[in-house]
């Protein structure tokens, strides 16, 4: 058995290997490049619609959730795919429940921007 990495090394290696999941997800998974994209143009947009540093969280977090769970069920698919690609129902319920959690998490992202938008354009004189 290897020794584990302790310390800074651990710490180093956890984020090469985040940066290498990151880096996958994005060159196999068109719809995270998508959320990428709207998720990059959306952070000055951000900064702009909030007033304080708590909105700004909350605008940039949601944008973030919505990649942090498309990882999750990019991760979900591509163990059920791994393990088998004839069908199976509950392979196909999983992909769904993983589907079904990226859209709850883009459903939050579009009520929380069209708050700030409607805000933003309702107090306008």
């Amino acid at each position: 058995m290897y020794p584990k990495n302790q310390g800074w090394n651990r710490f180093w290696y956890a984020t090469i290997f985040s940066l290498k999941g990151l880096l996958y997800c994005f060159r196999n998974e068109a719809a995270m490049r998508e959320y990428t994209l709207i998720f990059i143009l959306s952070v000055p947009a951000a900064c702009y619609l909030g007033d304080s540093p708590v909105e700004r969280i909350l605008l940039i977090g949601s944008g973030a959730l919505v990649i942090i769970i498309e990882q999750l069920n990019s991760a979900i698919e591509a163990t059920l795919d791994r393990i088998s690609t004839e069908h199976h129902d509950l392979t196909g319920a999983a992909k769904d429940m993983g589907s079904a959690a990226v859209f709850l998490a883009v459903l939050l992202f579009l009520y929380t921007w069209g708050e700030f938008i409607y805000r933003a354009w309702a107090t306008t004189p």
